[in-house]
């Protein structure tokens, strides 16, 4: 699905997003998901050119319940960001590139 984005599981998000020197953009999504499916080139494509400023994994809710349940990830496409163990920004629904690239500007500077 998305060439610049890795999947990370409930074992592995605190060592890949909690324990990250640099931030983490989460995208919480599912494959019944429509709009999931339209922020995920978007978001592939802004990794292509940020990744090295910040970090892009995606999660399947389905597959992994206890990380979105934990951070209350009730509708999706939710998008969060990590900064030192922490949800420093968190975005919900699809968005167009622009937008998104506006709210992650703090990041990728």
């Amino acid at each position: 699905m998305a060439d610049n984005i890795s999947a990370v599981t409930d074992s592995e998000f605190e060592s890949t997003v909690l324990k990250s020197d640099k931030p983490v953009l989460v995208d919480f999504w599912a494959e019944w998901c429509g709009p999931c499916k339209q922020v995920a080139p978007i978001l592939d494509e802004i990794a292509g050119q940020h990744g090295d400023q910040i970090t892009f994994v995606k999660m399947n809710v389905d597959e992994n319940p206890v990380t979105p349940a934990s951070y209350k990830v009730t509708g999706i496409p939710t998008i969060n960001v990590y900064q030192g163990g922490e949800v420093v920004k968190t975005i919900v629904g699809a968005r167009p590139k622009a937008t998104l690239l506006k709210e992650l500007a703090d990041f990728i500077g």
